[in-house]
């Protein structure tokens, strides 16, 4: 039996919508917004009456019959902590997401609300699947130093268990049955410890870790403590120089991979240094992670946009190697891992989880 998939993945100025069947792409659209749609909203919450009725304007022009499909599938984001898995979208969802009972306001958040109302609309089904809140954490990994802050569980686990069940299957085994450190190396850079599929510990992909092309990572505790009470800077600059302005851009200008690869390729000692130091400290933490699992380790596995610089992966390769295979899957590619966790609670695969 095949089964037919409806993906949802809101970005900041328009929503991606994707149809699958089964794993076959059916059509790849975007319902684009110009930034003057949304002048008047006050919060990513004004904007859903705008996304909505383009979406349904866009199903229309395309002449897609949502009735023929199975399930409705849309990104999860940033929702109270939650096991990883695929969840019924339900109306306690909708109203945490309208109370703002979320750990961040994001765009993303509208997925789940778009998804639930088409579902109504059309009779179907509608899922959210490995949130950016995932938590798998075990009690260790909580801890901070500083019992006024907790670590948090923010991070890529869609697409990072994604990869993780591409190397299963490439290495023959099943997902549940690894120890996996698993590296997204996109903007932001997640580092995970999964064992047995269970992500026990990772780096919040906003505030820890390595440097990535747009973001610090971790920073020097009372360094930055100086640099917040100098006056050079306020909350709201500083939280841009640490989460769009920081890692690779705040040294060279820019974190477009091919640009920096090319200034490599032209012999700029700079981009070159700089490639090394962020893929030196994803090595770092590839090895802590191991650490979480005893060395252990099944699997490195690799993926997201900068899972294409071979630079930094051959630099990341030859320091890691040691510690178990290094597996590579560049990209990050939501609407297809969306609809496999679709496919795998439709065909009976994983259970449907209950967000409550």
């Amino acid at each position: 039996m095949s089964y037919k998939l409806f993906i949802i993945n809101p970005g900041s100025t328009s929503t991606k919508l994707a149809g699958y069947e089964d794993e076959k792409l059916l059509f790849n659209l975007s319902a684009q917004h110009d930034k003057e749609e949304f002048k008047n909203c006050s919060s990513y919450l004004d904007e859903y009456p705008i996304r909505y009725k383009k979406i349904l304007d866009l199903i229309k022009e395309k002449n897609i019959n949502l009735n023929e499909y199975s399930a409705i599938i849309s990104r999860g984001g940033p929702f109270k902590p939650l096991p990883g898995g695929v969840y019924k979208i339900n109306k306690t969802l909708i109203e945490d997401i309208d109370s703002g009972n979320v750990q961040s306001p994001h765009v993303s958040l509208l997925s789940s609300k778009i998804a639930y109302n088409l579902a109504k609309q059309y009779s179907i089904p509608a899922y959210f699947a490995d949130p950016v809140s995932t938590d798998e954490y075990w009690e260790y990994s909580r801890f901070s130093g500083m019992p006024e802050i907790n670590r948090l569980s923010l991070w890529h686990a869609l697409n990072c268990k994604a990869a993780g069940r591409l190397a299963a299957k490439e290495m023959g085994k099943k997902f549940e049955d690894l120890n996996l450190v698993i590296a997204h190396l996109g903007g932001g850079v997640t580092v995970a410890a999964l064992q047995k599929g269970r992500a026990v510990d990772t780096t919040n992909a906003n505030s820890e870790g390595a440097m990535s092309p747009e973001r610090t990572g971790t920073l020097p505790a009372l360094e930055l403590l100086n640099l917040c009470f100098s006056g050079k800077y306020d909350k709201k600059e500083l939280m841009k120089k640490i989460l769009k302005e920081g890692g690779l851009f705040a040294y060279l200008g820019t974190s477009d991979g091919k640009k920096i690869e090319d200034k490599i390729a032209s012999g700029d000692e700079k981009s070159k240094l700089m490639l090394e130091v962020m893929a030196y400290q994803v090595c770092k933490e590839i090895g802590a992670y191991s650490a979480v699992l005893k060395g252990k380790v099944d699997a490195i596995v690799i993926t997201g946009g900068f899972a294409r610089c071979e630079p930094l992966i051959n630099f990341i390769n030859d320091h890691v190697s040691f510690i178990a295979p290094v597996k590579i899957y560049p990209g990050e590619d939501e609407a297809l891992a969306l609809a496999q966790a679709g496919l795998r609670v439709l065909r009976g695969e994983e259970k449907i989880m209950i967000y409550k």
